[in-house]
């Protein structure tokens, strides 16, 4: 796997996704239901926003409601994709391609990349999101941003064509053609229909971190990596922004420096943010509230269809009994490109399982789940 952590476009990206928090004493509202079962409420950010709003009362709520509404970057996914598309799936289940993006636009952002003067935008993270029928729990599938992908003809963003071409690192698709390209290069390669699209910034996963007070991981083994400045010891650790930043960027702290070594990294802190974000008291903490929310908002890039406070607490409210603590975490399965040892590509038949598992809303079988490549 490739170790240059700021190599341009065909080589790397940089990255993206918690602490046990505190509760703050329990609004009104929040006591009036103390007597029946707490739901369940992983995902639901946008939901204390509507809350903050309407506690805000009069023209305040129009005020700052259109000003969290104008935070949220919308990309019409559809649009570009127009109809060469995977059927969607026959029953209620969804599909997320969720991005972690290393923007370098903006002196935030390039001092959170590490500096330099490395230029454009690629992705890092990128998982695809499965909420099987019924929504109560649901699958992460991360895809190893060094993976050789076959990129499909795409419309870029100033609306030229650009042809197809195979073996491109999958990671640099979106810096090369822009957001929707990545949609289209997952759907290609995967056969699931892609549903949402949710990209988060650098500068905005630092600021949602912190806004949310932090996050604690439980750090598997000792950290010394001074490419992200990053030092830690094993065992539970609460990380503000930056330091869960360079947690999930880390490349040479952990395993055998390559892109697979840190992905298990990724997948646990997402699974910690979430959580954490679970257990904050929204409803008794208003400004709380409305500081995660303007932070998350920023931060954000959805589908159009997502592009919006309510669109956004109506998908929340949809995904009520999603549990982060039960969502299963898996890696592609990868097997060290034959030509190119830093490279991976997808092995088979492992993949293809895993994939026909996901568009048919199937339990995923174990053998799917193993990948020949480790990064360990």
């Amino acid at each position: 796997m490739s170790h240059d952590a700021t190599a341009p476009d065909t080589h790397e990206g940089s990255g993206s996704a918690h602490r046990a928090g505190r509760r703050s004493a329990p609004g009104p509202r929040a006591s009036r239901r103390s007597a029946q079962p707490r739901k369940r409420r992983g995902l639901k950010i946008t939901l204390g926003v509507l809350l903050v709003l309407l506690l805000a009362g009069g023209g305040t709520v129009y005020w700052l409601y259109s000003q969290l509404d104008g935070n949220i970057t919308g990309v019409d996914i559809d649009k570009a994709l127009g109809e060469d598309r995977p059927e969607k799936t026959p029953t209620s289940g969804q599909n997320l391609l969720v991005l972690g993006s290393d923007s370098r636009a903006g002196a935030e952002n390039r001092e959170l990349g590490g500096g330099g003067s490395v230029g454009g935008a690629r992705s890092d993270t990128a998982m695809v999101v499965h909420i099987p029928e019924g929504r109560t729990k649901a699958v992460a599938v991360s895809i190893p941003r060094d993976t050789l992908v076959t990129r499909p003809e795409c419309v870029g963003d100033d609306g030229s064509t650009v042809s197809s071409k195979e073996r491109v690192m999958f990671n640099s698709v979106y810096s090369q053609v822009g957001p929707a390209c990545v949609v289209k290069t997952v759907e290609k390669m995967s056969g699931v229909r892609i549903d949402h699209y949710l990209e988060i910034n650098f500068a905005g996963f630092k600021d949602l971190v912190d806004a949310i007070g932090g996050v604690t991981v439980d750090v598997p083994q000792a950290i010394d990596d001074d490419a992200t400045g990053l030092h830690l010891t094993a065992g539970p650790q609460k990380l503000d922004g930056t330091e869960s930043l360079a947690y999930v960027r880390t490349r040479h702290g952990i395993g055998d420096g390559s892109d697979l070594g840190r992905i298990g990294l990724q997948q646990q802190f997402l699974m910690a943010l979430l959580s954490e974000v679970k257990s904050q008291d929204l409803l008794g903490s208003p400004t709380s509230s409305y500081k995660i929310a303007k932070s998350a908002t920023k931060a954000l890039t959805t589908d159009s269809e997502l592009a919006s406070l309510t669109s956004l607490a109506e998908f929340a409210r949809s995904m009520n009994g999603v549990d982060p603590a039960s969502m299963e975490t898996i890696m592609l399965p990868v097997a060290y490109d034959r030509i190119d040892k830093n490279r991976v590509v997808a092995a088979e038949p492992q993949a293809g399982r895993l994939w026909k598992a996901i568009r048919e809303d199937a339990a995923i079988p174990e053998d799917a789940k193993k990948s020949p490549a480790t990064g360990g």
